[in-house]
């Protein structure tokens, strides 16, 4: 399946939304070679460095997940995990592409990192910092499900270092948590938000998805109103999709069934709930800081992680499955728990797929994610690039904005209120034709 077209309004399988350029189906294991060159090569000046960690563990697999978690795994399967994962990083560590250089940022994601025992992650953290201390980073962001939170967990993550704590929220309704897979309760996110604010945690950021199956408009509205009664430093509104490979993809019947039960809001109704949570947001001091975020205080409340990746960041993903970008090449490690511990058993990197990328390509890449922000800055690719991407891609600017999905500014492109909440759809509009009819995944 490609990327959603203009005319796709039906929720359907396939992934909806852009997060890398080129796509992930490009990416072959036949160039790892080019992955390990650039891991043994010195960083280019000035390129900031951070570090994801998957943690690949839930109590609960969520309906509408992709990701490659577990759920079946006892106390020694962790460690032996957790182990690897160090390893991981301590081979990551002595390439040349690493030379000394400083954590910019820090990512624990999942899977559900807060799932893991206090004395887990004091000793996983205490062992990571001996390899690539982040006392330096500017962000260190930890992800976590409410449910599995207990004060002293929150007390060891600050004591570590978190400077960004994310709630998976979702939803605050219980029978739509419960079906959709969810496993915290209501009552557990106003306990981990109420503990989380009490310690004292520079930026906290909560999670609402638009879409998630059962909601409708009056449950919505009450979920954007409890948002904002909690006061977050940060919102992010996901719409849901049905990527392949999810509970949902393989049981769920797409909207116009007999069955109301197994139906997935359609895009417009997605993009009405976020817009709506959007506009609500911005009435309570709230301001978009991209297609789904928005801050309290954007020159307070940064996503680093986000911004340096978009920008060109190296990172090195460790963990089973996980993404990283070094030196101009994409990496994928391997995606399965044998291959993973095996290879890494052996002292080798788990590299499972690569792409080494073009200077168009990283351009195009940073166009693209750049404009999920809802703004480009003329001077600052011709800063970096070297052209002008308003002759660079004068054509598809303006054929969106024709659509009415883009202002040019003269030395800025900005999308408009709607297009801003469907950017991803339009994005293709971007890519370099040979990358445009693949499966984005």
């Amino acid at each position: 399946m490609t990327t959603a077209a203009p005319d796709q309004e039906k929720t359907g399988l396939g992934n909806y939304f852009i997060a890398n350029y080129p796509p992930f189906s490009f990416w072959k294991p036949s160039y790892v070679p080019d992955a390990l060159a650039a891991l043994n090569a010195p960083p280019k000046p000035g390129t900031p460095l951070g570090l994801y960690l998957h943690i690949p563990f839930c109590r609960k697999r969520c309906k509408f997940c992709y990701f490659r978690v577990y759920t079946d795994k006892n106390a020694r399967d962790i460690e032996t995990y957790l182990d690897a994962i160090l390893k991981e990083v301590e081979l990551l560590s002595n390439t040349a592409c690493v030379g000394g250089r400083p954590l910019d940022y820090v990512y624990f994601g999942g899977g559900t990192p807060s799932y893991l025992s206090a004395a887990q992650l004091d000793s996983l953290m205490n062992r990571l910092r001996q390899i690539l201390p982040w006392d330096a980073a500017r962000e260190v962001t930890f992800e976590c499900e409410p449910g599995t939170l207990q004060k002293h967990k929150l007390e060891t993550l600050r004591a570590q270092g978190v400077t960004r704590l994310s709630l998976g929220v979702e939803n605050f309704k219980p029978e739509i948590l419960q079906y959709n897979g969810r496993a915290h309760s209501e009552d557990e996110i106003y306990r981990a938000f109420g503990w989380a604010r009490e310690l004292g945690f520079p930026q906290i950021n909560l999670d609402l998805i638009a879409g998630m199956v059962h909601e409708d408009w009056d449950n919505w509205k009450r979920c954007v109103e409890k948002t904002i009664e909690l006061a977050p430093d940060c919102v992010t509104v996901y719409q849901m999709e049905l990527p392949y490979n999810t509970v949902f993809s393989k049981e769920l019947k797409m909207v116009g069934a007999d069955e109301p039960d197994l139906v997935v809001a359609d895009w417009p109704t997605k993009r009405a709930w976020q817009q709506y949570a959007f506009d609500e947001l911005k009435k309570a001091g709230y301001e978009a800081s991209s297609a789904s975020t928005v801050v309290k205080d954007k020159a307070r409340t940064k996503f680093v992680y986000r911004e340096a990746l978009w920008r060109g960041a190296d990172m090195f993903g460790t963990g089973v499955a996980s993404f990283g970008h070094v030196n101009g090449v994409h990496i994928q490690n391997v995606d399965t728990w044998e291959a993973y511990i095996e290879k890494l058993d052996k002292g080798e990197l788990p590299l499972g797929r690569a792409f080494l990328t073009t200077e168009r390509d990283r351009l195009i890449r940073e166009v693209v994610l750049l404009l999920k922000t809802g703004h480009l800055d003329v001077a600052y690719f011709k800063q970096k690039y070297g052209v002008d991407i308003r002759d660079e891609f004068r054509a598809a600017f303006a054929k969106l904005r024709d659509e009415g999905w883009l202002e040019l500014n003269g030395e800025s492109i900005d999308t408009t209120r709607d297009g801003l909440m469907q950017i991803d759809r339009h994005l293709t509009a971007l890519f370099d034709s040979q990358y445009i009819s693949s499966r984005y995944t």
